[in-house]
Order: structure tokens, then sequence, then C-alpha cells
């Protein structure tokens, strides 16, 4: 048992993060500040916390293996629960709660937090999560609230009322407001009695539970009914498919926090916070350490800019005279924009992103790393009838046992020692061997050693999409 549930909420796309973002390399696992993911720092975020807790991650069921991945250097999650399909936070919140109660001892309360924010000050965090506790044990839906360093319309607002809510500087929440127009903006910030909404609740899951048996009794019953007929492996928690269908897609805000009146509560909180949202905002959240006004970051070389972000994570960048510009390169993709208009790249990449779904592509210029439990895969090249992949397996794992319809296959080993099964005889390749693989035969692919194995495959064949597999031993 535990006083403190940390609930995860690993499900965010950060399209406004494209190219660095994408449906197939999601925002809570870009590192964007420090050497950790962002992810990972929300895990270790309450490492020293003054008190018991245990972690629960929820993300979306196709990003399973790269969840697992990036909580193996933290200090973990006691539990991983998959949406098989993305509802937003409202039911991602009342399945946390569902999920907590079991863990929490008697006056339990459950933090519930985004993947991708950044947080400096976890001194200051932990001071406000423990000033705001007994309000939470008191039936309070516990918010908090980040004192507006300027007119930001990007962020959400919460306006703080005059009534206190138990201890010092805890006060009742009078009125939400999402994203306002630039004007009122300011208006909020002049006025001195608006926050913005960091999006981090805390609150008494059983609270929680009643007041949306209320509001919403028809999500919690759903919710209810996925964790009941949830399957359960050594890694993960799957939520039933059939009743998490039958969800609306809801914010937590708009289901519960705007809607509970007198029982919300807002904890003023300094703590060097920022939803890295966008380009824009991740420009302001760095600009304070930027050479000549430009924000950097990978292998970039800006010659007469000023006030200008660029990101590579591979190709070299180089530009010269830019005036408040964001340059981000990404495997494969590039972004230009004005910095004060780069927040509209979420609206471009789902507009080409539906004009690719019709012909039967689900993303813009896929990110290239794909993560699998038992290591990655990349595309490092293609053409007509051939593709070539970098496969790197981690020690111990190895991959299903499969058979290919239409295409050849060749592994080369680069680097380690393969054992590979092929149509029921095994052997050992060490690096600089190689193996065929015709079409229709039974493989596998197996590290049997203490390092990562790198295979470089080549492919050939009439057709080389991911969907040419039929697996026998799925472990994929």
């Amino acid at each position: 048992m535990t006083d403190l549930v940390h609930a995860i909420m690993c499900g965010g796309a950060g399209a406004r993060l494209w190219p660095w973002s994408r449906s197939s390399c999601p925002k809570p696992f870009l590192t964007l500040a420090g050497d950790r993911s962002l992810l990972q720092s929300t895990v270790d975020r309450l490492d020293g916390f003054s008190m018991p807790i245990e972690t629960i991650v929820l993300g979306n069921r196709d990003d399973r293996f790269a969840i697992a991945e990036h909580l193996r250097t933290t200090s973990g999650a006691a539990e991983i629960v998959l949406e098989p399909e993305i509802r937003d936070t409202a039911p991602a919140a009342l399945v946390a709660a569902l999920r907590a109660q079991a863990r929490l001892s008697p006056g339990g309360l459950v933090l519930l937090a985004p993947a991708d924010h950044v947080i400096a000050d976890t001194a200051a965090f932990h001071a406000a999560i423990a000033r705001a506790m007994p309000a939470a044990r008191a039936g309070y839906l516990v918010t908090f609230g980040i004192g507006p360093t300027h007119p930001a319309p990007r962020y959400g607002y919460i306006e703080r009322g005059d009534s206190p809510a138990g201890a010092d500087n805890v006060f009742r929440a009078r009125s939400f407001h999402e994203k306002p127009d630039e004007a009122t903006a300011e208006t909020f910030v002049a006025s001195g009695n608006f926050l913005w909404n960091a999006g981090i609740f805390l609150f008494d899951p059983a609270a929680l539970l009643d007041q949306a048996e209320t509001l919403h009794p028809g999500m919690v019953a759903a919710c209810r009914a996925s964790c009941d007929k949830a399957s359960e492996d050594s890694d993960f928690l799957h939520l039933d498919r059939e009743a998490y269908a039958r969800l609306e897609a809801i914010s937590f805000d708009h289901a519960f926090a705007e809607r509970l009146g007198d029982k919300v509560a807002v904890v003023p909180v300094s703590m060097g916070w920022s939803d890295i949202g966008s380009w824009t905002a991740l420009y302001e959240a760095r600009s304070n350490q930027a050479e000549g006004g430009n924000v950097i970051e990978g292998p970039v070389d800006l010659v007469d800019c000023v006030g200008s972000l660029a990101f590579s994570d591979g190709p070299a960048l180089v530009a010269q005279g830019l005036r408040d510009m964001v340059v981000a390169a990404s495997h494969g993709a590039v972004f230009v924009a004005p910095r004060a208009e780069a927040d509209k790249v979420k609206d471009i990449v789902a507009t080409r992103a539906g004009a690719g779904a019709s012909a039967g592509k689900s993303d813009i210029a896929p990110h290239d790393r794909v993560i699998r439990h038992w290591g990655w895969y990349r595309v490092i090249g293609r053409g007509d009838g051939f593709q070539v992949k970098e496969i790197v397996v981690k020690p111990g794992e190895r991959l299903s046992l499969q058979t290919h319809r239409h295409r050849v296959e060749h592994w080369i080993v680069a680097r380690g020692t393969v054992r590979a099964a092929l149509d029921g005889a095994c052997k050992i390749l060490p690096a600089n061997t190689c193996i065929h693989i015709p079409a229709g035969s039974r493989h596998r692919l197996e590290n049997p050693g203490e390092e990562p194995v790198h295979i470089i495959e080549v492919q050939t064949g009439d057709y080389l999409e991911e969907d040419d597999i039929v697996r026998y031993e799925d472990t994929d």
C-alpha cells in the first residue's frame, strides 16, 4: 500500500512540435530539456518526495514498447495501463482512479499529471503538493496554477477565488477559461487574479468517482467495464477494447474541473513550468539561455540570425539572416515558419495527414525509428523493389517466428553474435557473416549475448510493407 499514486498520462501526440514529434514518435519520448526524455523526467520528478509513491503510466497501446523502454532507466512503474483508443484525459483519469484504489492506504491520493511538461523547480512542486493534500483529503479536486509571466493565448487560465480551501495559499477556483484570445489574456494577466492552468490534479479517487457517477455515469460504467474485463501480461494491463470504445473523447477540465464548482481548489506555485506545447513555447522556455536571442539544438550553425529557433537531430542545418523564425529538421522532414505563426503546424499536419489517410497513409513522413520490446529498427534506404533496415536487438531478446509471402531478406551481422532459426535449423552468426532468407521460409532472429546486436537487413521483392508478415509465435 502507498500514500500517493502518481498517475502519468502518456497519450499526447504533440503535433505542434512536428516534425520532432509525430504519431510514430510522440512528444513524451522526446528529449527537449536536459538529457532525459519528457516521460523519464516526469517519473523522476517525484523522486525524493516525503512519502511512499507508486507510479501508474497510462498510454496508447501502439506506444507500449516505447513506454517500457523509457521507463527502464527510471524508478519504473507499478503498472503500465494501455488504452486501445485515445479518448482524451477524462476517461484516463477515471481509469487511474479505479486502478489506484487497490494500491492506496486510507487517505491516499492520486496525482494526475501529463507526461510531456517541464518543471524546473521540483522542490517547489513537492512543497505545492504537500500544501494541496489537506484540501484533496477534504474532497476538493485540487489543481496547480502558475503565475503568468506574460499574456499567453495558448494556455488555459484559472480564476482564483478569495475564499481559502484548507491550508494557507490554497484557494477555491472561481472559473476556468480555455485558451483566450490575446486581448482577453492581457486582461487576465493585468487583473492579478488569473493563473495558467498546468493541467496537474490532486484528488481522492473515491471522491472523484462519486462525483463522476453524478456528472457522467455512462463514462464511469464504461471505465469500470474496461478495467474489469482488462487482460494482463507480464508487462502491460490492456484495457478492454469494446468497453473503452463506448467512451466519448473529453478532457478532464471540461468533464470535471469546470463543473464541480466550489469543490475545486487551486494552489498557486512558481516552479519553472512549461507545457512545451509548441515551438513558440519551447523558444520561450529556453530563450533566457539563448546566445544572440537564438535557441539551437543539434548540428546547427546560424549566421547573422536573431530571435530564431533552429533544431536538428541529425542533418547539418545552416541558416543565414533569419529573423524570428523556426527551423526544425528531423528524420527526413523539415518545418520552416515565422516563430509567431509556428503553432499553425498542427493544422497543417492534420490537413496533410487527412489527405494521406485517404491514400492509405496514417502519418506524414513517419519517424524512422520504430521501438519494439526486443529493441528497434529503422529504414536507412529504399528504392524500387528494395529496402534496407538497421535492426538492433537487446541482449536475451528475440523477434517472432515468422514468414513473408512477397519479400526475400538478407541479414548481415554488423556487431555482436546472432542466433538465426531458418526452417527448423539453427545457425550461429558472428559479426561480419550473413544469411539469406527466401520468401516463405520460417525464420527468427535472436540475441543470445550480453550486448546489443546490430544487423543490416536487405529486403527485395514486389511488396515490402510491414503487413507482409505471418507470425507463428508472436513476441511483437
